[in-house]
């Protein structure tokens, strides 16, 4: 299980799409890179990011704009340690740290968009 979190457009509710792909990536990817302003986070993290954002931890992402969540994202990813796993799946600090910073690079990106998460 995981969240898919998606910036959309404030507007029209559609997903954004950049002009270039990234290559940011997270519980799934595409070879390549994407030009979607999207990540996949796995709920392993669960107990990790409600500690880092407080709250409901990540579900809190949810009607944020880009620009709302890039602070929030930024002070929670810091409260986390750097114990990065090479495998994704594992529940360590250091990967919902990488988590937060992707979603948080992704926001800078597209400030005036809204975060779903499905």
């Amino acid at each position: 299980m995981s969240w898919d979190c998606t910036l959309t457009d404030a507007e029209t509710g559609k997903e954004i799409n950049l002009d270039k792909p990234h290559h940011i990536t997270g519980g799934t990817y595409v070879l390549g890179g994407t030009t979607e302003l999207t990540l996949n986070v796995t709920y392993n993290y669960t107990q990790i990011l409600r500690k880092a954002l407080g709250g409901d931890g990540l579900n809190d992402l949810h009607d944020k704009t880009g620009r709302e969540a890039l602070i929030w994202l930024i002070n929670g990813a810091e409260k986390l340690k750097d114990d990065y796993s090479e495998d994704y799946w594992e529940a360590t600090e250091g990967n919902a740290k990488t988590a937060l910073l992707s979603l948080a690079e992704l926001s800078a990106m597209a400030p005036n968009a809204i975060w779903k998460l499905s």
